[in-house]
């Protein structure tokens, strides 16, 4: 793989950004983005044409982050292509438009729906740790939805960012799609653009830069952003299994991974185990260490290097594993540290790196307590436990999301997202489609219910008791709030809500609705 040349990224001039979105957003005008089958055939030549660079993808990861093949392999290339498959097999299911769910019985014959339209022209702006996944993912779910695409790779990712634009621009229709590549500069001219949703991935500093460039014209935004995530480990955990099950996320991508856990927080009596069980895992992981293994990837970059090695030099913990570190090579090595506070910077900092801090506590009660200290809307949680235990623990806290015994877990079709500080908005399976959607409700009054419509005109006199009795329902609580039974016989006779005579008269409504909706249908078959 080493002779697959990937030439320099090339940032877009400034100056051009404006008429590239302007190109995107009349294609979506002209409404060819609309048609079902112009986005399956967007999405198949995506599939073929990541399917054709898997190679020039796998090389990118190792130039960018040293990723071994393995991990490109399951978290980027074939996620891409099995979520594109995905897609494709259920598009024509999604689009049909949605029967409208608990609508009174006088309303039905407005035939209630919900039509799911695209929102418009979209930006994505990927994240450099998984920049295939997380760039071309929600990319993905903007085009089954009908909209045009503006992409943003992240430029840190340098190697990976030019192949997604090579893979774009052999796919997909280029005045619907189209890369815009840079940093900052050529980033804050996307953001000045108007855009009909920004969907973001990354940290929570620039999550709120895009937040407030978007406010001024009250764009909808999606944020996938980090979070500071707890473990919660209790005393009756097996051991050897929090080490593997924890350890794993800290040496996929050297820690850089949003879902992974930034600290343990584990009960006294099974720290010591918990160590001891680190220690054998890693050798039995890496037999000559991650440092000559093919199998570790190193840091993004120096800056993100030097922020992690400040951690360690900062903390006022005892590092009981690892902490080797490599600076020409960004090299880290997987590092545990037992600490004995909550501010320890090893703690209080999203690590995105191979660092493991455990923190020892009392209890569970108390380990809920610290984390919702540290961050009461972490983007993922991690207890091990009972099962009495853990949803003592679900009961208590909240997060993105959840994997009990288990860390960074997310199954490819279920929908992810932060909460709170760790974002806002979810994808990944039918959410990508949803997310870049309207749920547009249309009514239809036909012409023959006039009649019954027009309790609603003015003059209004004499008409509230009446439209009281035809809309009023009762409820399923007393004065006390406590919830009391209606007898069947009751809600025959009022229909669902009111007196027997006001049930009557609803009765009455729907019975003459019918009836005239029947010899409707008798006249049209007639003339048929």
């Amino acid at each position: 793989m080493g002779a697959i040349d990937i030439p320099p990224i090339q940032y877009t001039p400034v100056d051009e950004v404006a008429d590239r979105v302007a190109r995107a957003r009349k294609t979506f005008h002209e409404h060819q983005t609309r048609d079902v089958e112009y986005r399956l055939v967007q999405l198949r030549k995506l599939y073929w044409a990541i399917k054709d660079r898997t190679e020039e993808i796998h090389e990118a990861l190792r130039l960018d982050l040293n990723r071994p093949v393995f991990e490109a392999v399951m978290a980027e290339s074939t996620w891409l292509l099995n979520d594109i498959v995905f897609v494709c097999r259920n598009l024509h299911k999604w689009v049909k438009d949605e029967k409208a769910d608990d609508i009174d019985l006088t309303f039905k014959f407005t035939s209630p729906k919900i039509r799911k339209d695209p929102l418009g022209c979209v930006l994505v702006i990927g994240a450099f740790n998984y920049p295939f996944q997380l760039t071309l993912g929600p990319v993905i779910g903007a085009i089954a939805a009908g909209n045009t695409v503006v992409v943003k790779p992240s430029e840190k990712a340098s190697n990976s960012a030019v192949v997604i634009q090579q893979i774009i621009e052999a796919a997909l229709d280029p005045s619907a799609y189209t890369v815009v590549q840079g940093a900052i500069p050529e980033t804050q001219a996307l953001l000045a653009e108007r855009w009909d949703k920004i969907f973001f991935t990354g940290s929570a500093n620039v999550g709120r830069i895009v937040a407030k460039a978007a406010a001024p014209y009250l764009t909808p935004i999606v944020l996938e952003l980090g979070g500071i995530n707890p473990a919660i480990i209790s005393k009756n955990a097996d051991a050897r299994l929090v080490a593997r099950r924890l350890f794993w996320p800290k040496l996929m991508n050297a820690g850089q991974l949003c879902t992974s856990q930034n600290y343990l927080l584990v009960e006294r009596p099974l720290v010591d185990a918990v160590v001891e069980e680190f220690k054998k895992t890693y050798k039995e992981f890496y037999p000559k260490g991650a440092k000559d293994s093919s199998d570790f990837s190193h840091i993004i970059d120096d800056a993100s290097f030097q922020r992690i090695k400040a951690m360690i030099d900062n903390t006022k913990g005892k590092i009981v594993m690892g902490g080797s570190m490599d600076e020409k090579e960004r090299f880290i090595e997987p590092t545990v540290v037992v600490v004995d506070s909550p501010e320890d910077s090893m703690i209080t900092q999203e690590s995105f790196g191979p660092l493991i801090p455990i923190l020892p506590v009392d209890s569970i009660d108390q380990a809920v307590q610290i984390a919702n200290g540290v961050q009461s809307t972490p983007l993922g949680l991690y207890p091990f436990g009972s099962k009495t235990e853990v949803e003592k623990i679900l009961s208590m806290t909240r997060s993105g999301g959840v994997a009990v015994n288990d860390a960074a877990l997310h199954i490819p079709t279920l929908q992810f997202g932060g909460v709170g500080e760790s974002g806002q908005g979810a994808y990944r399976g039918k959410a990508s489609f949803d997310v870049f959607v309207h749920r547009r409700t249309i009514t239809t009054s036909p012409s023959w219910i006039e009649s019954f419509l027009a309790i609603r005109y003015p003059p209004y006199d004499g008409k509230d008791d009446l439209f009281k009795k035809v809309s009023t329902l009762v409820p399923d609580f007393d004065r006390d709030c406590k919830k009391v039974r209606l007898s069947w016989l009751r809600y025959i006779l009022t229909l669902g809500g009111g007196t027997a005579k006001s049930g009557a008269a609803r009765a009455t409504v729907v019975a003459a609705v019918a009836y005239f909706a029947l010899q409707m249908l008798e006249r049209r078959s007639a003339k048929l």
